[in-house]
C-alpha cells in the first residue's frame, strides 16, 4: 500500500499546472537528490521502471549475443528477461539457505568463457555478501550489476547499496516498493561513461534530452540520433511523487524495522523459520518479510495461505523460482533437482504483510491469525 500524503499530491498538481509533464525539471531534482542519498561519487539516471534500468545497464556494459549473465533462480522474471532482450543467455544458480541470496560458491562453479556479468539480487532487502562477489568478478574480469529493487536504504558492512564498486545498481519505485513513483526506477553507477550511455539510450538514442534542448542556447529543434535507443525515460509527474517519497525514506525504514522486529519477537514461538536479520554492520530495508513453514507445522504453505485469506489477510509468494517457469525451464532444460535449496524453500515460503502504513493493530491481526493457524 503506497504511503502518500498531500506533499506528493501538491507536487504532482504543480507539475500539471506547469505544463511540463514528461522528463523535465522535477526529474533533474529527483536524480540530484537521489545521487546525494546514495553518494556524491555516483551518477543517478531516472527511468520508467527497474526492468528498463536493468536492460539499459546491461546494454551499456556491452552484453550481446553469445554472452552469459549469472543470476539467482529466486527472483522475479524481470531480472532474467532483460538478458534475453539483448539476445544473451542467463545462467541460473541456486541460493544460500539462510539469506536466500545468490549462493557465492555456485557463482564460481557457473563461470564459463561466455560469462560477462554477475547480476545479484538483494532479496527482500538483505544485501548479498558483496565482498566475495566483487572479488570473483575481479578475478575473472567480469562485470557486476546489482538488482536492488528490494534494497533502497539497505547497507552492506556500513556501505549504502548503490555506492559499492559494482558497475551499476538498479532500484525500483513500483507501487509496492520502499518508496514509489507509481512506476519508475533509478540506475546508479560510478562510471561517467556508463551513465552517459544510459542517458542517451533511455530516450531513443538521442544525444540531447527534450528538457536540455529547451534549456540550451543552441537551437532546440536540433538533435542527433547516435544509436537506436529505447523509450525508458521517467516523467516529471512520477518524479514529483519521488521527490517527497525520498524525503520520507528514513522514517519509512524506521517503521519497517519496527514492524520486522515485532514479527521477530511475536512469531518466534511458532513452527516457522523467520528471515535473517541484518548482516554484520549492515541494514536490511525490509521490503519483504518472508516466513518459511517448518515440517512439524500443522498446515502446509498452501493451507496456511488459504487460512489467512479466509481470515481477510493477503499474502504472496516471492517467488516461484525461474527454473519452474515454462519459458526458462524449456529453453535451458532445467529441472527442480538442479536447484535443491531454492526448490525446497519455495515449497514452504510465503510473504506476510509489511508496509509503512501498517498499524500495530493491523499487524496484531496477522500475528494472531498465524498463532491460531499454527499453534
Amino acid at each position: 500500500m503506497p504511503d502518500i500524503d498531500f506533499n506528493e499530491i501538491n507536487e504532482v498538481i504543480d507539475s500539471l499546472k506547469s505544463g511540463w509533464l514528461t522528463s523535465g525539471p522535477k526529474v533533474k531534482i529527483f536524480e540530484s537528490n537521489f545521487q546525494k542519498f546514495i553518494g556524491e561519487s555516483t551518477h543517478a539516471i531516472a527511468v520508467n521502471s527497474a526492468t528498463s534500468g536493468l536492460h539499459l545497464a546491461l546494454e551499456a556494459l556491452g552484453v550481446s549475443f553469445g554472452d552469459e549473465v549469472i543470476i539467482p533462480t529466486l527472483t522475479f522474471t524481470a531480472t532474467a528477461e532483460v538478458v534475453r532482450y539483448l539476445n544473451a543467455d542467463i545462467k541460473l544458480v541456486d541460493i544460500d539457505p539462510i539469506t536466500l541470496n545468490i549462493d557465492i560458491n555456485e557463482i564460481r562453479k557457473s563461470i564459463t568463457n561466455k560469462t560477462k556479468v554477475i547480476m545479484v539480487v538483494h532479496y527482500a532487502g538483505l544485501s548479498c555478501d558483496m565482498g566475495p562477489i566483487l572479488a570473483i568478478a575481479k578475478e575473472f574480469k567480469l562485470k557486476v550489476v546489482e538488482d536492488a529493487a528490494h534494497a533502497l536504504s539497505s547497507k552492506y558492512k556500513g556501505i549504502t547499496i548503490g555506492s559499492l564498486q559494482s558497475d551499476a545498481t538498479v532500484f525500483s519505485f513500483y507501487a509496492n516498493k520502499n518508496i514509489t513513483t507509481g512506476e519508475g526506477g533509478m540506475v546508479v553507477t560510478k562510471s561517467k561513461k556508463l551513465a552517459d550511455r544510459i542517458r542517451i539510450m533511455r530516450l531513443h538514442g538521442i544525444d540531447r534530452d527534450v528538457y536540455n534542448r529547451f534549456q540550451s542556447k543552441s537551437p532546440s529543434w536540433y538533435y542527433q540520433v547516435i544509436e537506436p535507443g529505447f523509450k525508458y525515460n521517467m516523467t516529471d509527474i512520477s518524479a514529483a511523487i519521488g521527490i517527497h517519497q525520498l524525503k520520507k525514506l528514513p522514517s519509512f525504514l524506521k517503521r519497517r524495522q519496527y514492524l520486522a522486529n515485532r514479527y521477530h519477537k511475536l512469531l518466534s514461538d511458532l513452527p516457522l523459520v523467520l528471515p535473517k536479520d541484518d548482516m554484520e554492520n549492515g541494514i536490511h530495508s525490509w521490503h519483504l518479510y518472508v516466513i518459511r513453514i517448518r515440517k512439524n507445522a500443522k498446515l502446509s504453505r498452501d493451507e496456511l495461505i488459504e487460512f489467512l485469506s479466509d481470515t481477510g489477510i493477503g499474502t504472496s509468494v516471492h517467488y516461484i523460482p525461474l527454473h519452474r517457469h515454462p519459458y526458462w525451464k524449456n529453453r535451458y532444460q532445467l529441472s527442480n533437482e538442479m536447484f535443491p535449496v531454492a526448490d525446497h524453500i519455495y515449497k514452504c515460503m510465503l510473504s506476510i504483510p509489511l508496509y509503512t502504513a501498517m498499524t500495530d493493530q493491523d499487524q496484531d491481526l496477522v500475528i494472531e491469525a498465524l498463532h491460531r493457524a499454527l499453534k
